[in-house]
């Protein structure tokens, strides 16, 4: 394929005219290139191509040949090149076979040469041309040296052992590596390529991104559907883990919105598209996906500098082991250069520097499937500091509904008699307290006995129930009426009042609903030390301080405009007594200036609002309140396993080195330090990916 992006770095598209990463297209800075210079920078042929890379089975860049990209930019090539294992296997054993030779035999050599050939001529070939592209010190170029070297000394075997041991733990992390990468590919099949549309009456397959907004388009039970609709026809069951990580399937049905990436389970749907291909919910979510690849966090960072300067530092100190005390007469050249090669193969950093990024890749992976879009390996470092958490009200931390919690019936008049009323004078209404009356009314509505309805905008809704005045609304539509209310009546928070027949016969108090998770999501994370819950609101005071005392909220504010609200995170902002981090969440428009000056925003049900999805920087994929907690449990396991890696790869590495210094060490114990170490910590990395 022709590589039509004309900013793409890779090598094939800067030196001919063909490109192989697949599908650059629609990419707009395909970065295989530049990010497979020198620094050790992470490899993006795996992260940041996601949606066009999906098999990554043959990236072009020249440190990656017949590789998948390892992801630390120093040349490895994990999992190997074709029937790399099957080589590994004829080398080791060939290797074995001439242990058992005697010392003079010829075969002694020639098997052992055999070897290393086998296993070692990519290794050298991948050393070679990294050097012809300013790319020297990496992980080849050391176990190059180390085992030219050792066959320079006479040490065939031990060379031999060196390419066969150095493959084979590259082959076993590339499989680690892969494991992982699944868990992000597995996320890519939420969006189907192709469309069944309904033109003139017949079903016609197009291709996704060509459905233009307002095309009928029918999905079957099983298929995952392939655009953001409204459902025109049927009923159905629709599986939306892969974007919320719920396991609950939902109920739609006609007039219901539905996401693409979700499976419809149960029968035939007909939908009409309302967003295109590239704005629906799955293609946001893969948006982020790779965008937060692309933000390391600040131990990735660190990793990168620290190989930066690293690799040349211990390039230089093996070359004065290896000259200077033999010219200061201590020890022979043949012993101090043996040492050097040992403390050549051990110093290798890639254990650091595949394993690290790999551990936040892990963590942002496991956050993905749990319905937890997190913007970037450096947001997760912010998560695991939490100590002040601010939070909206209305769809965050209430379900956004109001339900009937109180019935004052007035003397003379039963509470079941008051809600009766109010459902007969609102059935007609469409305003969201009129469908909350109706739905907390078990009874039936019988249409016939109404007559002359209306709704008065701002005040309620009056008709004849039975021939008789009904009124129900606010305190003025009932006075202006000439209803008399009694004077010991008093409603506070949301009311509803009832007057029928020229009488008082009573008031509804309504209130949103605190989420069913709000209140353990709360507990949960003052046990994980956010010591700090606020509420802020733009609601009435009264409904703030209730909703804090249900919860147990450490602080709350109401009455806010969106400015008040800056303006009260601008003051938690400054306060010099915190130490952790700010969160905020919240679900609305209204909510991402505030999203945008906290440590970590965080979006709520952010398929829904673009606003918020936007400037926050963490976004659940629902409504679910404890994805909060969950969130801050991945990215503390995550920061902790990058943490182990780090001490326990400078540790061994550290003691082997002074070993090998000392001549305490041979090849294979130096081989076994770099390749052992670098497999285990990728290993412990994957722990990141589970909670």
């Amino acid at each position: 394929m022709s590589c039509k992006n004309k900013q793409c770095g890779c090598h094939a598209a800067a030196e001919s005219t063909s490109c192989t990463c697949h599908d650059h297209e629609e990419h707009s800075a395909c970065g295989c290139h530049e990010e497979h210079r020198s620094d050790h920078s992470s490899c993006g042929c795996h992260h940041d191509h996601l949606d066009h890379h999906e098999q990554h089975g043959s990236c072009s860049c020249h440190s990656h040949e017949e590789s998948h990209g390892c992801g630390c930019g120093c040349g490895h090539s994990h999992g190997g090149g074709k029937y790399l294992l099957p080589r590994i296997g004829i080398s080791a054993a060939l290797l074995l076979a001439s242990f058992f030779l005697p010392q003079d035999h010829l075969l002694r050599y020639v098997l052992p040469g055999a070897a290393y050939l086998l296993t070692g001529i990519s290794v050298l070939k991948e050393a070679g041309e990294n050097i012809l592209h300013g790319r020297v010190f990496d992980e080849c170029f050391l176990m190059a040296v180390a085992s030219l070297g050792a066959l320079c000394l006479g040490q065939w075997q031990e060379a031999a052992a060196v390419m066969v041991l150095y493959q084979l733990g590259e082959y076993l992390q590339g499989k680690a590596v892969d494991s992982s990468r699944r868990s992000i590919k597995a996320l890519m099949n939420v969006r189907p390529d192709s469309a069944r549309v309904l033109q003139n009456g017949k079903l016609t397959e197009l291709a996704a991104k060509e459905v233009a907004v307002g095309t009928i388009i029918e999905v079957h039970p099983g298929e995952r559907i392939p655009l953001d609709g409204v459902v025109l026809e049927g009923t159905s069951t629709v599986d939306q883990a892969a974007l919320t990580g719920e396991s609950l399937p939902v109920e739609v049905e006609i007039g219901d919105t539905v996401l693409a990436g979700c499976v419809n389970l149960s029968a035939v749907l007909r939908l009409r598209v309302e967003k295109e291909f590239s704005d629906s919910a799955a293609s946001r979510i893969l948006h982020l996906v790779e965008e937060a690849s692309e933000k390391k966090a600040r131990t990735e960072q660190f990793i990168t500098r620290f190989a930066r300067i690293y690799t040349p530092i211990v390039v230089g100190v093996a070359a004065l082991l290896a000259v200077l005390p033999p010219l200061l007469g201590i020890g022979t050249w043949g012993d101090y250069i043996y040492r050097a090669l040992d403390f050549l193969v051990v110093s290798c950093p890639c254990a650091l520097v595949i394993s690290v990024p790999l551990t936040y890749f892990a963590g942002l992976g496991c956050a993905s499937r749990n319905g937890v879009l997190v913007k970037g390996g450096n947001y997760l470092d912010v998560l695991a500091r939490v100590e002040t958490a601010a939070f909206d009200k209305t769809g965050t931390l209430t379900e956004g509904r109001f339900a009937v919690t109180e019935l004052l019936a007035a003397e003379g008049h039963t509470a079941d008699a008051l809600l009766e009323l109010a459902a007969y004078g609102e059935s007609a209404s469409t305003h969201p307290l009129a469908k909350s009356i109706l739905a907390a009314y078990a009874g039936d509505i019988l249409h016939e006995r109404l007559s002359q309805q209306s709704e008065i905008a701002g005040s309620g809704v009056s008709c004849l129930l039975d021939g008789k005045c009904l009124l129900v609304g606010k305190e003025k539509l009932l006075t202006d009426n000439g209803i008399v209310l009694p004077k010991d009546y008093s409603a506070k928070g949301t009311a509803v009042l009832v007057g029928y027949d020229g009488s008082f016969v009573g008031t509804l108090l309504l209130r949103d609903q605190a989420k069913a998770d709000a209140a353990a999501s709360l507990a949960e994370l003052k046990e994980l030390g956010v010591s700090h819950t606020v509420l802020l609101s733009g609601d009435r005071e009264d409904a703030v301080l209730s909703l804090q005392a249900e919860l147990g909220m450490t602080d709350a504010h109401g009455r806010l405009l969106p400015a008040d609200k800056v303006a009260e995170m601008e003051r938690l902002c400054s306060d010099e007594s915190r130490k952790g981090t700010i969160l905020y969440a919240g679900d609305g428009i209204n909510d991402a200036p505030v999203l945008s000056l906290a440590d970590v925003g965080v979006a709520m049900g952010g398929l829904g609002t673009d606003a918020a999805m936007e400037a926050a920087d963490v976004v659940i994929m629902g409504d679910a309140l404890s994805k909060i907690p969950l969130a801050i449990r991945i990215a503390r396991k995550t920061g902790r396993v990058a943490k182990q890696n780090i001490i326990f790869a400078l540790a061994v590495k550290l003691a082997v080195m002074l070993l090998a210094t000392l001549g305490q060490v041979g090849l294979w114990v130096a081989v076994f330090a770099d390749v052992g170490v670098c497999l285990l910590a990728v290993l412990n990395s994957l722990r990141a990916s589970h909670i």
